[in-house]
């Protein structure tokens, strides 16, 4: 029998989703998990490969706003739920779903898509490069100890019902979004998505807590969100603190939140993950050894409309070069492209028979695209070439941004 791709249809979603946790190891979600995925998931964005009765591959994405280096909001295609059965690989089912995913985001009008791979291996031939990093941290609180700024200790906390807070942190985090790129902004729905708290994700801890900062007014400036797991041994308490969230919108609030973590009775281990990579903790501590740094891919980035990607976003320094891009497998990006760009918010991207400055993949314009990533880096790797002396130069400081990009959360 033949394979068949087509579009989601609502009642079809649940044996769709066993598909994909099949591919993912055959592990259930939680109830919650899957109730909340369930209501995010947009059908007509979702395809599947069925054999028979049988889902056997799936693709689905977001219709997200991410923000890029300016300011800027920009669509964007949140790629999610990609799976193939074990029964059904080495078949072109994966490949022909990201040939029809990104068509269908192209005529949708969206210059970006965006995924967080399970496998990072596999989204580099689809043109999708590592656009931003994830920063973990577990921090020794017996041997460390937090320099804080001016003002901090006149930040008030208050331990607040998570829900009860929501909004308040929903504030917050849309006014850190334009300083920010890589942070998707919260389409009606996502909200909850911090807030799930099933008993079987809590890893023994606690359930979830909300710690605020507020300024003298009451007015909300920051925020955490964690758990606590408690832990003994022969010598007394081995807690660990688990921090899920932490935002704020200045460094007082900020210094007051990971004060609070760090004091918290009988726990010696503040534990954070999916962290920017210049969190301003690092320069807080006092040993950044004993906090026990490590990085990890997050974010990839696809551009699908590769004028529309670039002219929306902002540069930090002037250019004008000409990119020679290679992209096999969305053709219409590939050939020579002259950016310009003023510096100051204003950039164009059109079509150019002139001589080339650079040479490149789609995939290391990804990569390059929020700021994270400089195309100088890229070169030295092998992976961009310059054709005209400056030019690297030139296009690296114009694309790099002044603060890390940054995916808070998965999808």
């Amino acid at each position: 029998m033949a394979l068949e791709m087509r579009v989601l249809q609502a009642d079809e979603w649940d044996v769709w989703y066993d598909h994909l946790e099949l591919a993912f190891g055959g592990v259930p979600e939680t109830p919650q998990e899957r109730k909340l995925y369930k209501s995010l998931t947009e059908p007509e964005r979702s395809l599947g490969v069925w054999d028979g009765d049988t889902c056997v591959g799936s693709a689905g994405s977001f219709d997200f706003r991410l923000s890029v280096p300016g300011g800027a909001v920009v669509p964007a295609a949140g790629v999610t739920m990609v799976g193939v059965s074990p029964t059904h690989r080495r078949r072109g089912v994966l490949r022909s779903l990201m040939r029809r995913q990104l068509d269908d985001i192209r005529a949708g009008g969206e210059p970006l898509a965006v995924l967080t791979a399970s496998d990072p291996a596999i989204y580099g031939r689809f043109g999708y490069g590592i656009g931003t990093y994830a920063l973990s941290l577990d921090m020794d609180t017996t041997r460390i100890r937090l320099s804080v700024p001016p003002g901090t200790d006149g930040v008030r906390l208050r331990l607040v019902d998570p829900q009860q807070a929501l909004a308040d942190c929903e504030r917050v985090y849309a006014a850190l979004l334009p300083g920010r790129p890589g942070m998707p902004a919260r389409r009606p729905g996502w909200e909850r998505m911090p807030l799930l708290d099933a008993p079987g994700m809590r890893d023994g801890g606690s359930p979830l807590k909300c710690v605020v900062a507020e300024r003298e007014d009451g007015e909300v400036v920051g925020y955490a969100r964690y758990r606590v797991k408690p832990d003994w041994d022969f010598t007394g308490s081995d807690g660990k603190v688990e921090v899920n969230d932490l935002d704020a919108l200045d460094p007082a609030a900020c210094a007051a939140l990971w004060r609070y973590l760090f004091e918290i009775d009988l726990t010696w281990t503040v534990r954070a993950s999916r962290r920017p990579v210049d969190d301003p903790v690092l320069h807080l501590v006092s040993d950044v050894r004993r906090s026990r740094p490590r990085t990890r891919d997050s974010l990839y980035v696809r551009l699908v409309d590769l004028p529309a990607a670039l002219e929306a976003r902002t540069y930090g320094a002037p250019a004008d070069v000409v990119l020679e891009v290679e992209d096999a497998f969305c053709p219409w990006n590939a050939g020579r492209w002259r950016l310009v760009a003023d510096g100051k918010g204003v950039a164009r991207c059109t079509r150019t028979g002139e001589p080339a400055d650079l040479e490149l993949s789609v995939r290391e314009l990804g990569s390059a695209y929020l700021g994270g990533i400089t195309l100088t880096s890229l070169a030295a790797a092998g992976l961009v070439r310059e054709l005209r002396a400056g030019a690297l130069t030139e296009a690296s400081r114009a694309f790099a941004g002044d603060v890390a990009p940054w995916l808070p959360h998965g999808f």
